[in-house]
């Protein structure tokens, strides 16, 4: 059938695809948008590794401030072009990733930006606890090990669950996102700020409450 170029339009505002593949998508599916985003989702997948290479200087600034303005969220994500930049979907993920840095409290954006350091430290007070525990020396390596990789997926960004969909990480939310869209996504950074921070206060949930203000 003959792909009209409004509905190549409407599909490339949907999945951020470029004119060519949503329009192959497109004969692919038989004109069914949901098909043919659904094709360009899965060739993406395969493609996803390729596009991580390529280099991304568009993108967003996006801000979250959490109700009440207890907490608040700068956040930088790039992406290849204007155009990308500026779609629904990339603005809800933008959104999305603000709003896990507020709930999650991410200390670092990859497990490589940890200072060394940092690290050593955490992993004399593991290897402690682990002997305080009673567990045998000759397996202490490998429980400060799992405990480490346990750190990195609690306080780096990119190997946290996302607060939406706990059974995927960020980084595969992301290779999920540059699959469907079509262009590298990075997240270069960010800043989180919380009122009182470092002062003295009682414990509230905050990951509890920004996903409450999601469900609304």
């Amino acid at each position: 059938m003959a792909i009209s170029a409004s509905l190549v339009k409407e599909l490339r505002e949907k999945t951020g695809a470029g004119m060519l593949d949503c329009k192959k998508a497109l004969e692919e599916a038989g004109g069914d948008i949901g098909k043919a985003s659904e094709i360009l989702r899965e060739k993406g997948l395969a493609a996803a590794a390729k596009k991580a290479g390529r280099i991304a200087t568009e993108g967003l600034v996006e801000s979250y401030i959490h109700a009440g303005g207890r907490i608040g969220v700068l956040v930088e994500v790039n992406c290849e072009t204007d155009f990308v930049a500026k779609t629904d979907q990339f603005r809800e993920f933008v959104k999305d990733i603000a709003m896990q840095i507020a709930a999650a409290n991410p200390q670092y954006l990859r497990r490589e930006d940890v200072p060394a350091e940092a690290l050593e430290k955490e992993k004399e007070i593991l290897r402690a606890q682990a002997l305080n525990e009673g567990k045998p020396e000759k397996v202490i390596d490998k429980i400060v090990e799992g405990r480490i990789s346990k750190f990195y997926e609690e306080n780096c960004l990119m190997e946290q669950a996302f607060i939406k969909d706990p059974d995927k990480t960020i980084t595969q939310l992301v290779n999920e996102k540059i699959a469907t869209i079509g262009e590298n996504i990075s997240i270069r950074r960010f800043a989180r700020f919380e009122l009182g921070e470092g002062l003295e206060k009682k414990q509230e949930n905050f990951a509890e409450e920004v996903m409450a203000q999601v469900k609304k």
